[in-house]
């Protein structure tokens, strides 16, 4: 039975709304996991009861209350699992797509207009559901991995479902091969995992005006970039990946993520990635009306390694890094901050 609300909340929050908005999930069941800076997973199995509702009915109430109190909608995906969840909030942004509890549909995901798409339980629907969906489409497959699978032919969930495991595992490793195969039969044995330390880090910066100058979104990033490093620093973490969702003037957005080399909380190696990701789009002419940075794979920056280099410039970076971090922290956030610092819109 479906069960796992994820939430994708429009538009983006800020911080103090967010936490508002997983208070309100919170009021539904305990079981709730943040996903920021505009997301949540929640597991409402122990709420049906109670509230004499199913998934999908919930999923309204969280709609009708976010819209009340705080004047964010929300795209919800209703499915047995976190996997099915979030691809079927996906979905329910695609153009067409139907909303399953009179919800609005239309537009890309990320649009203002709300809805809510539930993927039934039986392994049949589920299946259904998956067939055409291309290799990207699965959460945490990425572009090379994607690419890989269809040049052997294997471009659709329901054909790597019915490829044999060992012909996955030789094009793409035992350990990810075994995950993509389950994950393209709707198979995700993660949990909905409530007051988990954060897994990812994000911050959106909105221009006053639709930006042209491609010069003004890199001083966005690097402002993203710092403000996140430090956050990322003073909470002793680093990251093993970023990803970049510009969003344009008639709402579309693209998103692109990369593995960093090693996971770091350094802002100059933080914002050299932000850049090449930007610098790939190759977006010219593109009208942007916002620009977003999330890092993820948090950990303790204890538990990370980092590679020795005989640069005395990065050795010479990190301390100056750690200066001004101890500037911040007697002098306030503003008192240390890069020459192409952006001022917030």
């Amino acid at each position: 039975m479906p069960h796992v609300l994820y939430v994708r909340f429009h538009p983006a929050p800020g911080e103090d709304v967010y936490q508002g908005l997983l208070t309100l999930l919170g009021e539904l069941t305990p079981v709730v996991e943040a996903l920021p800076p505009d997301a949540a997973f929640a597991d409402v199995r122990g709420a049906l009861r109670y509230f004499g509702r199913d998934a999908a009915g919930l999923a309204e109430i969280v709609r009708v209350r976010a819209l009340a109190r705080y004047g964010v909608d929300c795209t919800v995906g209703v499915a047995a699992n976190p996997l099915l969840a979030r691809m079927a909030a996906q979905e329910a942004q695609e153009p067409g797509a139907p909303a399953s509890r009179g919800g609005r549909s239309g537009g890309r995901f990320g649009q203002a207009a709300g809805s809510v798409r539930t993927v039934p339980g039986d392994p049949d629907a589920v299946a259904a559901f998956l067939a055409r969906k291309p290799p990207i489409a699965l959460p945490g497959v990425g572009p090379a991995t994607a690419r890989t699978l269809s040049a052997y032919g294997l471009d659709s969930a329901a054909r790597i479902a019915a490829a044999p495991l060992s012909t996955l595992q030789r094009i793409l490793g035992a350990a990810t091969a075994r995950r993509v195969h389950a994950w393209a039969r709707g198979i995700d044995p993660a949990p909905v995992t409530p007051n988990a330390p954060a897994r990812a880090m994000g911050a959106e910066h909105r221009f006053r005006h639709d930006e042209l100058d491609p010069v003004r979104r890199r001083r966005a990033l690097l402002t993203l970039a710092d403000g996140l490093g430090v956050r990322l620093r003073t909470s002793g973490q680093v990251a093993a990946a970023i990803s970049l969702t510009v969003r344009y003037a008639d709402r579309s957005t693209t998103t692109r993520s990369r593995t960093l080399t090693e996971p770091t909380a350094h802002t100059p190696a933080l914002t050299a990635a932000a850049y090449a990701l930007h610098d790939a789009l190759g977006l010219q002419r593109a009208r942007v009306r916002s620009v977003a940075l999330r890092f993820e794979g948090l950990m303790d920056a204890e538990l990370a390694s980092h590679q020795l280099t005989f640069d005395p410039a990065d050795e010479k970076s990190r301390r100056l890094e750690a200066a001004a971090d101890r500037a911040r922290a007697r002098f306030g956030i503003s008192a240390v901050r890069p020459a192409g610092f952006l001022d917030v819109a």
